[in-house]
This record gives structure tokens, sequence and C-alpha cells, in this order.
């Protein structure tokens, strides 16, 4: 049975798919806007409740020469605004524990990194900020596994916890989607998102490159994310993603997200049916 975890008015792992969707890092207020507004209109024609994630900081670029973001102040403030005028749960990423509490004061979900989900410190000081915390599963970490850092959570009195699958890497600049980690997964309660987006890039390239992700793959691993039971799907977005600044070769354009998503809702809904017609399945 999957645990129930509210965030802003969406029950996140009721039967609803839910989005999980933005920019990869915040560039300019201008661009964040349009993204949202956007999604506000994919949002109400679709019936799909979205959170708007981006981040303030991307910390683990590959170079120091590549854009990282605005930093933590000025980034809540954007993400703030767009709070605001669109109404949307906000989402964004976390790197050190001095950074929980400001965070938590805007956004709705604070998200631990796939590399750094193992770090006891960073985990329990998001926990004790009482925000929902999604936790981001290891590239290198077994999904039965992922029982632990949410354990961790748990252990200071906070069980909204949301884990979300994002592929393997196996040292070779590649990521591969096992289906199994999305059964495994299920198996700890939580309610269980897939970063569609991520799972596609080619690590050792650069995120600018067009060899830097595998975006014809997208359709083909999102279909059997959402077969498989996910929860929501992550799918990170952008007016032009061949400017973006980060992330511009697996990023999809949010003018494609209605159409990506058409499918998507389909066979959600047969999964809804199958998993009420088998509950033992």
């Amino acid at each position: 049975m999957t645990k129930i975890v509210q965030v802003g008015n969406i029950a996140c792992g009721s039967d609803q798919l839910f989005l999980i969707s933005g920019p990869c890092v915040i560039e300019t207020e201008d661009i964040m806007m349009r993204t949202a507004e956007k999604l506000r209109e994919v949002s109400e024609r679709m019936k799909v409740p979205v959170i708007y994630k981006s981040s303030f900081t991307k910390d683990n670029r590959s170079s120091v020469d590549f854009y990282q973001g605005p930093g933590l102040e000025q980034g809540l403030k954007v993400l703030e605004n767009v709070k605001k005028q669109f109404g949307f749960p906000l989402l964004t990423d976390i790197h050190y524990p001095s950074q929980a509490k400001a965070i938590a004061e805007v956004c709705d979900v604070i998200q631990i990194p796939a590399y750094l989900c193992m770090q006891t410190e960073l985990v329990t000081t998001t926990a004790k900020t009482g925000a929902v915390v999604n936790i981001k599963h290891g590239q290198f970490l077994a999904p039965e596994n992922m029982i632990n850092p949410a354990k961790k959570c748990e252990s200071v009195g906070n069980s909204k916890v949301i884990l979300t699958e994002r592929g393997y890497t196996f040292g070779y600049n590649d990521l591969v989607v096992d289906p199994r980690a999305f059964y495994h997964l299920r198996k700890t309660g939580y309610p269980l998102v897939f970063d569609i987006t991520h799972s596609i890039r080619k690590y050792g390239i650069p995120s600018a490159d067009p060899r830097g992700g595998n975006r014809e793959v997208m359709p083909t691993i999102a279909r059997a994310g959402v077969a498989a039971g996910v929860d929501g799907v992550f799918i990170e977005t952008h007016p032009d993603p061949s400017t973006a600044k980060c992330d511009a070769a697996s990023q999809l354009c949010v003018t494609d997200l209605e159409e990506f998503l058409k499918p998507l809702l389909d066979l959600h809904a047969v999964e809804v049916q199958y998993r009420h017609q088998h509950v033992n399945a």
C-alpha cells in the first residue's frame, strides 16, 4: 500500500499521476515565468497536477566553467515569484545542511540529489524542516536499499518522503533504466517518481552538446515507467532547450509536453485499473 504524501493540494501516491517539471536550473526570470505559464496551461487542459521544479545551484557540473545557477538567495526569490504568480508547489535541490532552513521557507519539496542520497546529516537536517523530502535514487545503489535514506527521514519524525528513480551508471558514461527498480522501489511503500529526462543523460559529454542526451528513447522509457506503476513523472522543460545553460540535450521543449504526456496518461489509467483489480499483483 503506497503512502499518500500531500504536496500543496496534490495527493502524491493517489490514483492521479502528477508531474514535476520546470527548467533544470534557474536562468532568467523570464524563462522561469514562460515555462510556468505553459505548464499551467498543460495542467489545466490535461488535469495533471504540477510541482514546479528548478535548481538555484547545480553543484555537480563536470566543469567549474559551466553555469551553476544564481545561488541560494537570488534563486529562492525567483522561485517565490513563480509561486506567487502561478500557485504551483515548489521543488528545488539542496546540497548542504546549512541551506535547509531557507529552502523550507519557500519550497514545499526539498530534493536530495542522487549522489548525496546516503549523506546522513544532509538527509536528516532536511527532514527536520518538516518539508516533503524527495530523495533521488543514487545511481550506485540497489533500489531496495533506498529504504535506508527514507528511514533516516522517519528517524527524525518526518515520513513525508517521495522516492525518485533516475537510472544506473556503471562508470561508463551512460545510464540504464532497469524496470525491476520500479517494482523494488514501490515495495518500500513511498510514492514513486520516474525522472525521465535525467535518465537519458550521457555522462562525459557537456549537456549543451546534442550528443549529451538520448532524447530518442524518452517516449519508450517513459511508457515503461508509467506502465510499471509510478505515481509521478519528472520531466525537465524549457522554452528552448537548445539554448539552455544546463541539460540542454535532455530537457523537453515545454511546448512539446502536452503531446508527450498523452500516451502516459492513457497508460496510467490502464495501470490504475489493473492495480485495483489485482490487489496482490
